[in-house]
C-alpha cells in the first residue's frame, strides 16, 4: 500500500535534505515541498495564517490525490501548526509523521550557512527579525504530540534519517 509520509520541523532543521535523501532511496516518491507550492500559488507571499491555512490545505489534498493514485509521497513541508498534519492523519490510510527535531541556535546557523535552500526562501531567520512571521521566532511551531518518528537531526545525518525512515515504514 502506498503511502504519505510528512517531514516536519523547523526551517533549516533539514527537512529539504532529508526528504531529497529519502528519495534516493525510493526513487518512485514523489515530493511535494511547500516551499515550491507556495511560490505557484502565492508569488507574493505573505505567509499569514490564512495563506497558510489555503496553502497547506492544497498540500494534504495533492498529498491524499497522489497517494490514492498509487503513489508514495513525501511532503517536505514546516507544517506550523498541529492541524494540518492531523488533518492528512484523518484523510490518507498510510500516513506517517516524522518530526526533525533541532535547536533553533542550529536552525538559524544552517540557514545562515546554506548555499542551496531547496526552494526556500532566503534569509528567513534574518526576516524574522524585521518582523516576518517564521515559525519558532514570531509565529508558532507546533510541535507534533504523536509523531511516528522523532529524529535529532544535531546529530543524524540526512542520510542516517532517510535509513531511519525507510525502517520505519517496514
Amino acid at each position: 500500500m502506498p503511502w504519505v509520509i510528512w517531514i516536519t520541523g523547523l526551517p533549516g532543521c533539514g527537512k529539504s535534505t532529508a526528504a531529497l535523501a529519502l528519495k534516493e532511496r525510493v526513487k518512485d516518491a514523489v515530493i511535494l515541498q511547500a516551499d515550491a507550492l507556495r511560490k505557484f500559488m502565492t508569488p507574493n507571499p505573505d505567509y499569514s495564517e490564512e495563506e497558510r491555512e489555503h496553502v497547506y490545505r492544497v498540500l494534504v489534498f495533492t498529498a491524499k490525490n497522489l497517494n490514492e493514485l498509487g503513489h508514495n509521497v513525501i511532503i517536505d513541508a514546516t507544517g506550523n501548526r498541529r492541524k494540518w498534519r492531523e488533518l492528512a492523519k484523518r484523510e490518507i490510510p498510510e500516513f506517517y509523521e516524522v518530526y526533525l527535531k533541532c535547536p533553533i541556535e542550529i536552525c538559524v546557523e544552517r540557514e545562515r550557512a546554506r548555499i542551496e535552500t531547496h526552494g526556500a526562501p532566503k534569509g528567513i531567520y534574518e526576516k524574522a527579525g524585521r518582523g516576518a512571521p517564521v515559525p519558532g521566532v514570531n509565529a508558532p511551531y507546533e510541535e507534533p504530540l504523536q509523531p511516528d518518528l522523532v529524529i535529532d537531526t544535531e546529530k543524524t545525518t540526512p542520510h542516517e534519517a532517510a535509513e531511519r525512515i525507510l525502517n520505519l515504514l517496514k
